[in-house]
């Protein structure tokens, strides 16, 4: 096959990432990123509301968890990426530039799950059903969230001859030096996009299905996300540190891949049934009695009132107990 013919059947890439109205410039990243917490957050009401959760609680919820996910995976993004920002020549005042990229995903599922918490202290909502209530929506939005590199051209894989091949400009920053300027790359992208939103229907499927809750469902995303991420991380060539021959980012995928199988075992075992309420024990609001009870009355109190406290009122009212 000619170049010619091979690039008219490649990927090609945008020629704009930003637009600038007025003094403001907009980044597509940025709007990627923003649609795609849109999306998580309207998917995951919808979900926590069928499960008798009050409507937009989870607004409550978001409001701590999107802020500390971005801070996490900005600090996370420095810590494995300490060269970069630290050293002999370097800048470490550049550490504070986020809007220069930089960003991790699972520093944000480590704050992202810090926020949650607080959220749902604050909230009474169970920590676990928020998650398994997230999970789809949180999956979806970080097949949106690629779109942000594909406008970006960064964080592409290895080169390729495939006719899928992404066409990168050769003048971009990203652009490996020493290639030829008309050189392919591994869409890692695009693999990403169609591995998640795959992963979210399997998720949709296996909930409805085996209606796994207790974080049960949320542990099997992360097995899923994190078991694609070994495959990306592992073709992407973008500068990254390396432990013992691998990239951070696979080792955390792998500790993803782990956490989740542990989620999914240890909660089967501690918690067989399903979730009494999705409320935590006292923590419904005005007074609600708990919601999705079947099979299990660790919360609910079904004994018979004291006689003492019956015939008081008896008394007390003066007429018969009915």
């Amino acid at each position: 096959m000619t170049f010619s013919a091979l690039v008219s059947a490649s990927i090609p890439s945008p020629s704009i990432s930003y637009i600038d109205l007025g003094p403001l410039r907009i980044h597509f990243y940025a709007l990627c990123i923003i649609a795609g917490i849109i999306v998580a957050v309207l998917l995951t009401n919808r979900r926590l509301v069928k499960r008798g959760v009050e409507n937009w609680a989870v607004i409550d919820i978001a409001l701590f968890a999107v802020p500390i996910s971005i801070i996490c995976a900005r600090i996370y993004h420095v810590l494995t990426h300490w060269s970069f920002y630290f050293g002999d020549g370097k800048d470490p005042l550049t550490a504070l530039y986020i809007w220069e990229g930089g960003i991790a995903i699972y520093g944000a599922l480590i704050g992202g799950a810090i926020g949650a918490l607080i959220g749902c202290r604050w909230t009474g909502i169970r920590f676990w059903t928020f998650a398994d209530a997230l999970a789809p929506g949180l999956i979806i939005a970080q097949a949106m969230g690629r779109f942000g590199n594909y406008f970006n051209q960064e964080l592409f894989g290895q080169p390729t001859d495939g006719w899928w091949g992404l066409q990168i400009d050769s003048d971009n920053a990203a652009f490996p030096a020493g290639l030829p300027a008309d050189t392919l790359f591994q869409p890692t992208f695009l693999y990403e996009v169609i591995w998640n939103l795959l992963g979210a229907a399997v998720l949709f499927w296996v909930g409805r299905r085996f209606t796994l809750q207790w974080g049960r469902l949320f542990g099997l995303y992360l097995v899923w996300y994190s078991a694609g991420r070994i495959v990306w991380e592992s073709i992407r060539i973008d500068p990254s540190d390396v432990f013992f021959g691998l990239r951070t980012n696979v080792w955390a995928a792998i500790a993803g891949v782990i956490l989740g199988l542990c989620i999914l075992i240890v909660q089967k075992r501690r918690h067989p049934g399903l979730e009494p309420s999705p409320y935590r024990p006292g923590r419904q609001p005005g007074g609600k009695a708990a919601v999705q009870s079947q099979g299990t009355d660790d919360y609910v109190d079904i004994s018979e009132p004291p006689l003492v406290a019956v015939a008081e009122g008896t008394a007390t009212s003066g007429a018969p107990a009915n």
